[in-house]
């Protein structure tokens, strides 16, 4: 009997002290799943630990909207015939007289080019006085202009044309490949036409927003929303500031996951499984599917539908817990909709902390099976 004990004592004893070591003796990548139910809020802590399922899912799944407000929308297109301050006009007058009044002895044609309507809607015609331009269209203004000098010469002819003027400008800057100022013209009087018109995004279009800045409004789009929203394709007016730039939401990625880092979204909607696969999916060494966990401020009206309360005042700390192992564990991770300053932990498997412990034991004594075969070799 003696014996028998002395030949398991030893087995035992590095058992158990591999054990220890496993637990509490060797570096983690970050608190075990024990360690985090521990600050819970059910154990005193100051978090909410929940595990995410369908009810879950759908009470979180509340993403920020963009879009443009009702004064950005409802603006009617600029017409292309519709003068207005700013402005500017090609004029050319010919009249039926050898000596006219514009004209000089070569030609009875007289070209007026770049007349900019001034801040108060007129134009100045030599002849024929200070001429109310803005809210007219062209053939208005000719026939005003023609009324005016008929008088002074015979028959006069008179055209009138719209020409690019300040007052009918945008300007594009950010993730465009031409920058620069545009005139509106009648190809280009909607957001869409005009980016076309700058030569697109240079970034992907799934990452993309548009912010359009008029006066003291600011609203904001996604760029593909442009086209699967035609109500966002919104008018543009002249001093329009348009900003094309990339998606700035990211989340962070840490513990035994593929990589550790601040991942920035690569979509408008992000599930916690594409983000899991973003930084390179799950260790099969050393991750442990039942215990993906996402920390994140919740907003009080979402933390109290999750948690079923109407007690809780301010944005509330909540920890979700994903277990990838459960029936349905993977749908509830497609479901789960990642935020922007989510931080996604994954736990160590119970196996890695035991598979440290062991190396941290024997070392060296272990050798590799190539070295042993070498061995057998020679």
């Amino acid at each position: 009997m003696i014996t028998y004990g002395f030949r398991w004592a030893r087995p035992v004893a590095l058992i158990t002290a591999l054990s220890v070591l496993a637990a509490c003796g060797l570096p983690h990548v970050g608190p075990n799943k024990r360690q985090i139910f521990k600050g819970s809020v059910q154990k005193q802590g100051d978090a909410f630990v929940v595990a995410a399922d369908d009810r879950v899912t759908r009470a979180i799944a509340v993403t920020p909207a963009l879009g443009f407000s009702d004064s950005f929308k409802n603006a009617p297109r600029i017409g292309s015939d519709t003068i207005r301050p700013g402005d500017i006009l090609g004029l050319t007058i010919w009249e039926n007289v050898d000596d006219g009044l514009l004209a000089n002895e070569v030609s009875n044609a007289t070209l007026l080019e770049s007349v900019q309507v001034d801040g108060d809607g007129f134009i100045f015609v030599p002849y024929a006085g200070r001429i109310r331009a803005a809210g007219n269209s062209p053939e208005a203004i000719r026939r005003i202009i023609t009324r005016r000098l008929e008088d002074q010469t015979p028959d006069p002819q008179v055209e009138v044309r719209r020409q690019a003027g300040d007052g009918s400008t945008v300007s594009l800057t950010g993730a465009v490949t031409g920058q620069g100022v545009y005139a509106i013209e009648r190809p280009t009087r909607t957001l869409s036409t005009m980016l076309a018109r700058a030569g697109g995004v240079t970034i992907e279009p799934e990452i993309a927003q548009v912010t359009v800045i008029r006066g003291a409004q600011r609203s904001q789009v996604w760029f593909q929303d442009l086209y699967s929203h035609p109500d966002l394709d919104i008018a543009l007016r002249g001093g329009d500031r348009i900003l094309v730039e990339e998606d700035t939401r990211s989340f962070t990625a840490l513990g035994a996951t593929g990589a550790q880092a601040r991942v920035p979204f690569q979509s408008q909607n992000l599930s916690a499984l594409e983000a899991i696969a973003q930084v390179g999916g799950l260790v099969s060494a050393t991750s442990d599917p039942t215990g993906v966990f996402v920390f994140r401020n919740e907003p009080p009206e979402i933390a109290a539908q999750v948690l079923g309360r109407n007690d809780l005042i301010g944005a509330q700390r909540m920890i979700y817990l994903l277990d990838l192992t459960e029936p349905n564990g993977m749908f509830v991770a497609r479901d789960f909709v990642i935020r922007d300053g989510d931080t996604i932990y994954v736990t160590e498997a119970p196996l890695a902390q035991w598979n440290k412990a062991v190396a941290a034991v024997f070392g060296s004594l272990i050798q590799p099976v190539a070295s042993i075969d070498q061995l057998a070799a020679n």
